[in-house]
């Protein structure tokens, strides 16, 4: 580490997601001149978590009250809509429906009425008759509709992120060692060669951020263990007007299988969520033994997998067997057959697992020397990019500050 005027950079950030991006581009709206680096390991930006996600800005009504998730996502998804029709992104504010399909499911229904509003979302109460004046083809016993639920080009707006910060935006650049000294700054060196040289680094890694975290020196408290999740096609999309939820189970931090008519017009079907073999494993052949074998030895893995053995062995039903699948689909649609379902890119969720087993359910965000970690960000932090940004971007400068 080389010591003042050495720097290359005044913020390092790790990540070209949209939360990394959107990072970028709030520190240098908020303090122009500030110089910031983004390292992507990518060819391009938003490989990941953010382009391979269903494209939904979500309203917020889901998460728990006075939570990061749900301020972050309220103000995001109007934010969201605002910033993509300033810069011409392709989106539209579509509402959606979250349907009881099952008695059981009603209380839990009504318990979302509650926090919606809560939450200060309108919400419209629906019977069994009324679904169809949003989606003919949709049954259930009851539903809600959510008005400020939204579609839009998150790829889009994460380019957009990247052009508007002034950031350098450095592509191929895989981190492979990081040495961070408190009273000097931190130094990353690149996987093939190159150092690069901040006062404050920024994690925003996802996959890889509790990674990241330790090359920095910070134990984060907490693992990535991945979860993939599998999409279909809807191969007759006039089936679907928009887009059609169950309701969630809230034991578990995933939505269900849904379905979400996108920007393109097309109907994607899922996700389900089944365990990846790798961090990057969009498919069940794609394992890599050493992330595996990390993903085995945390003990939070292995509560989990005793906590939800029943959730998650329907999970993997489906993602083996298409039949299976399709019944889950057809619970919502009942006109939807196996050969309407084509298959589509998979996506995974970076999920946050503490060691005693408990999913993170919250955005997670800590600070160390010279450093702010963003710990865990999976759905919706899409939708709640520009808040999380500037909340990650206020951390980083005020580290600055005080380098």
């Amino acid at each position: 580490m080389r010591r003042q005027g050495a720097y290359d950079c005044d913020v390092l950030v790790v990540g070209g997601g949209i939360v990394g991006l959107s990072t970028a581009y709030a520190i240098t709206r908020a303090a122009p001149g500030t110089q910031v680096t983004v390292l992507e390991k990518e060819p391009g930006p938003a490989r990941h978590q953010t382009g391979r996600n269903s494209g939904v800005i979500h309203s917020g009504i889901y998460y728990r009250p006075d939570s990061l998730k749900a301020r972050y996502a309220v103000r995001g998804a109007a934010e969201m809509v605002k910033f993509c029709a300033e810069y011409g992104i392709e989106h539209a504010v579509t509402g959606k429906l979250i349907v009881a399909t099952e008695k059981s499911e009603l209380p839990r229904l009504h318990a979302l009425v509650q926090r919606g509003r809560e939450n200060g979302i309108p919400v419209r109460e629906l019977g069994a008759a009324q679904i169809a004046e949003y989606e003919p083809e949709v049954r259930g016993l009851a539903a809600i509709h959510v008005g400020t639920t939204g579609i839009c080009d998150y790829v889009g707006v994460a380019r957009q992120f990247a052009r508007a910060s002034g950031a350098e935006i450095r592509y191929g650049a895989e981190v492979e060692r990081i040495d961070r000294r408190a009273s000097l700054g931190v130094a990353v060196r690149i996987r093939g060669g190159g150092v690069v040289r901040g006062r404050v680094l920024v994690n925003c890694a996802g996959l890889h951020c509790d990674e990241v975290a330790r090359l920095t020196g910070d134990d984060p408290g907490m693992r990535i263990v991945p979860f993939r999740g599998e999409y279909y096609e809807l191969a007759r999309p006039e089936l679907v007007r928009g887009l059609v939820y169950p309701v969630p189970d809230p034991a578990f931090p995933f939505l269900g299988v849904h379905l979400t008519r996108g920007i393109d017009g097309g109907v994607h079907v899922g996700p389900n969520a089944v365990p990846a073999l790798a961090r990057e494993g969009y498919a069940w052949g794609t394992v890599r033994p050493r992330e595996l074998g990390a993903t085995l030895a945390w003990p939070g893995s292995w509560r989990i997998a005793r906590r939800h053995w029943r959730y998650g062995a329907g999970e993997l039903r489906r993602s083996v067997s298409k039949r299976a699948f399709t019944a889950a689909v057809r619970r919502l649609l009942p006109a939807v057959s196996e050969g309407d379902l084509v298959p589509a890119p998979a996506g995974v969720r970076a999920q946050a697992v503490l060691r005693d087993g408990t999913l993170v359910d919250d955005f997670m965000i800590r600070e160390g020397a010279r450093a702010v970690h963003v710990l865990n960000a999976p759905s919706p932090a899409a939708t709640a990019s520009l808040p999380i940004g500037r909340e990650v971007g206020r951390r980083a400068l005020a580290a600055l500050a005080e380098a």
